[in-house]
């Protein structure tokens, strides 16, 4: 399996506070679901970092995604593990394949692929 890109996720009541803030170091806005913000570096895409208001099918926001090649082997691996899945594996309407595990550290991480 393959990471493709790393993403912190920050908890905002103030996404458009954050969109112009983030927009001063740079960053353009790639992606806006109303819940979910993401934005990116225009010269290097996979530098990126999202803002979340909530998670609209978990109960928790997580603390960050990673991006896989294979979603499904990421799962398998952290099940064997016998690391604490926070979040069911499963296909979202917005386009990702996706499951929330916890880190040693009471992280939760968004492990992802596109559809």
């Amino acid at each position: 399996m393959a990471i493709r890109r790393v993403m912190p996720d920050i908890r905002s009541r103030a996404m458009e506070v954050s969109r112009d803030f983030y927009g001063l170091l740079g960053f353009e806005e790639v992606m806006n679901l109303g819940w979910v913000m993401t934005l990116a570096s225009p010269s290097h895409p996979t530098a990126q970092v999202t803002f979340m208001s909530e998670d609209k099918s978990a109960t928790v926001v997580p603390d960050m995604s990673v991006e896989v090649d294979d979603v499904d082997a990421a799962y398998a691996v952290m099940r064997e593990s016998g690391a604490e899945i926070v979040h069911p594996l499963q296909d979202e309407e917005w386009g990702v394949r996706r499951f929330f595990v916890r880190d040693p550290n009471g992280r939760v991480i968004n492990v992802l692929s596109h559809r």
